[in-house]
């Protein structure tokens, strides 16, 4: 999969940006966002299998600087590995004047593969596509692709992709995380 998702965030986040951000107000203005907390479950594969179950967990910031919103995520799996990643997450509006919604992220991250697959580095970057849809409470169910792998700043460059399932709800009154970003 290499950096075909990263290619996927970078390209809807710009376009967003260029069409809705930069006429208005400025391409990167700060804007209030939805904070969410999210809960996912995932199948971890390597090199096409199945390898471990994760459990990961993300918070999503209440602020956003056009169409980049910060985004926190920690991620353990049942072979022990861990990842901690911070980065941004577009998501689209509602496709077809729907509840379903596009989103795509990218976050550099710390992992430790434990008993995990080596791959080849600490520093690894976390790139995902999903599809959701959004109740009328505001919480979101998606279903999302994702690959990591250290974007060659190694000698060795394996990845892992995921599979999986995310639940996320409003977080009105969570951490006010703010950023210079």
């Amino acid at each position: 999969m290499d950096g075909t998702l990263a290619l996927i965030w970078l390209l809807t986040s710009v376009a967003d940006m260029t069409a809705n951000d930069c006429p208005n107000e400025g391409c990167l203005i700060k804007e209030p966002a939805q904070a969410r907390l999210s809960y996912q479950f995932a199948d971890v594969q390597f090199n096409d299998e199945s390898i471990a179950e994760e459990f990961y967990m993300g918070y999503d910031s209440h602020r956003r600087k056009g169409p980049f919103q910060p985004t926190y995520g920690l991620s353990l799996t049942t072979d022990g590995s861990a990842w901690f990643g911070v980065g941004w997450k577009w998501t689209s509006q509602n496709v077809f004047d729907s509840p379903l919604f596009i989103e795509t992220s990218m976050m550099p991250g710390l992992y430790a593969p434990r008993e995990g697959i080596d791959l080849g580095g600490t520093l690894q970057f976390r790139s995902a596509f999903g599809i959701g849809y959004e109740f009328d409470n505001g919480s979101t169910i998606t279903v999302a692709y994702d690959h990591r792998s250290n974007a060659d700043t190694h000698a060795r460059n394996p990845g892992l992709e995921t599979l999986s399932i995310r639940y996320a709800v409003e977080w009105e009154n969570g951490p006010q995380i703010t950023s210079r970003f």
